[in-house]
């Protein structure tokens, strides 16, 4: 009886401490340059108790005489009731590489076109931005000087994005002075004709996560749920198909698609989607599947101190969504198993 108590006092201290911990809360990516929510969007971001979404507004690049410039700004054709909507700006790492560039100025420029847009499409003003940049060496002290300008003149929360490889090697890469950072689990391998999957391919994750330990900034997670195809023409890459899996192509004669493989093969030449494939080329398909998701958390859990304060899918898009109903509540799920 004595043991028996002592195994229930055990237990109860175990299950209090569990039943303390806060699951992650769920987010989407909104990556579409028209913001028009669908039903089953709508239904998904209901089920899952989203919140947040996180709209790229625009684009950075730069213009013929290497000046940043904004392109394809979002459209807001629906409001965004109920949500809170943090801008995210993807900027090109061209643009922080420019001689042309003025750090303090280019802050100032990208808070008055979130403004503008928020204005227009009459928005709460944001108390987030979020800086999506694949720096490198040679643009990290810029990078590092345009954050501490943005957070400096915003006065807002300041978010970014970061890639596997700066978190492995964040003392060469450093840390930018934002409040939180989104550890971008996915794009991990090179689009090439002779790689797995370059959105997420475990063997190059397991090389890279077990820096997440060490890491000093608080990360949340983005996980992938987008598909594309790689064209292949002659083993040479020719261009990637958004939204694309086996299902576009199995009922087009002009394409044999094999269960049981990622490629199909073009059997005739053909037009199709506004693109021209010649006979012989092939389609890799790239997805994620829910078992991807689940192995993707269990890797990233065993190797993270802390349970992430918010879990990001990328990204929110009806083609994406209809390949995991199965589970209304999935993406909620699949978070709570941090």
């Amino acid at each position: 009886m004595k043991y028996i108590l002592i195994i229930i006092t055990i237990g109860s201290v175990f299950f209090s401490c569990n039943s303390g911990r806060k699951p992650p809360i769920v987010s989407f990516y909104y990556w579409r340059t028209t913001f028009e929510v669908s039903e089953l969007e709508r239904q998904t971001l209901q089920e899952n108790d989203v919140k947040k979404v996180y709209v790229r507004y625009f684009d950075v690049n730069l213009d013929e005489w290497g000046n940043p410039r904004p392109e394809s700004p979002v459209r807001f054709k629906h409001h965004p009731r109920n949500l809170e909507v943090v801008p995210v700006v993807f900027i090109k790492n061209a643009v922080m590489l420019s001689n042309a560039l003025d750090i303090d100025s280019f802050a100032e420029n990208i808070i008055r076109y979130i403004d503008q847009i928020d204005n227009v499409s009459g928005n709460k003003p944001c108390k987030e931005i979020q800086i999506d940049c694949d720096w490198t060496l040679k643009s990290r002290d810029r990078f590092m000087q345009f954050v501490d300008a943005l957070k400096k003149r915003s006065g807002k929360k300041l978010s970014a994005t970061i890639r596997l490889h700066q978190v492995k090697y964040y003392r060469t890469t450093q840390i930018p002075n934002v409040d939180n950072a989104v550890l971008m689990y996915y794009n991990m391998g090179k689009i090439a004709s002779d790689t797995l999957n370059s959105i997420y391919d475990r063997n190059i994750a397991l090389n890279y996560v077990k820096s997440l330990r060490k890491y000093p900034l608080s990360l949340d997670i983005a996980l992938p749920i987008y598909a594309w195809g790689v064209h292949i023409r002659d083993e040479g890459v020719m261009g990637l198909i958004g939204k694309t899996d086996k299902s576009v192509f199995e009922k087009d004669t002009n394409f044999l698609v094999d269960k049981h493989s990622n490629i199909i093969r073009v059997k005739n030449s053909n037009m199709s989607n506004g693109r021209y494939f010649l006979r012989n080329d092939k389609i890799k398909i790239e997805d994620v599947f829910e078992k991807d998701l689940q192995l993707m958390v269990k890797d990233i859990k065993k190797q993270l101190p802390y349970t992430p304060r918010e879990v990001i899918f990328f990204d929110l898009d009806e083609f994406n969504i209809k390949k995991y109903r199965n589970e209304t509540q999935l993406f909620k799920d699949i978070a709570n198993r941090f």
